[in-house]
């Protein structure tokens, strides 16, 4: 076992395995800047992620208290965790940053209407990760607009290609 993760990571291949993505944020925010961050959790929170059960798709960070939480994120409880073992599947959970990232994002979002929306949930080498971004809202016409602006560009990358088998 040890040989091969040995060998998977001479070869350059990425030890990253995504939980739980949260794909309506791409469409209902102009995210400006991502972070990386660890997360502090129970041991059964961490058996339910590895079954890839986990959702974020409502959830969002604030900063609290000089640290950054995580809220409405859904961690179900581990199927063989029963009374003293199991969790809360909706607690907010501690993000791990730096102290300089959360003043950075104590200033954005003070001066400016932005949120912290969690992008996805992933293991890194072992270790479980949430990509968080800084995010503005987008009103119904900018939603529209960026279907339009997605739409067209896949249409002169489809035209390009068949130029260039046809061509």
């Amino acid at each position: 076992m040890q040989a091969r993760r040995d060998k998977a990571k001479s070869e350059g291949v990425k030890g990253d395995r995504v939980v739980a993505s949260n794909r309506r944020a791409r469409h209902d925010y102009d995210l400006i800047e991502t972070f990386e961050c660890g997360m502090v959790l129970t041991g059964s929170e961490v058996k339910s992620l590895r079954e890839g059960k986990a959702q974020i798709a409502e959830a969002y960070a604030r900063v609290e208290g000089g640290e950054l939480w995580l809220f409405q994120s859904h961690i179900p409880p581990w199927s063989f965790a029963v009374g003293f073992g199991s969790h809360d599947p909706d607690r907010k959970r501690k993000l791990l940053v730096h102290h300089h990232e959360i003043d950075r994002l104590v200033d954005k979002t003070k001066t400016q209407p932005l949120t912290i929306v969690p992008i996805k949930m992933y293991f890194k080498d072992g270790r479980a990760k949430i990509e968080i971004a800084l995010a503005k809202g987008r009103k119904q016409h900018d939603k529209r607009q960026a279907i339009a602006e997605r739409d067209a560009s896949r249409e002169i990358a489809r035209s390009i290609r068949n130029a260039e088998k046809f061509g």
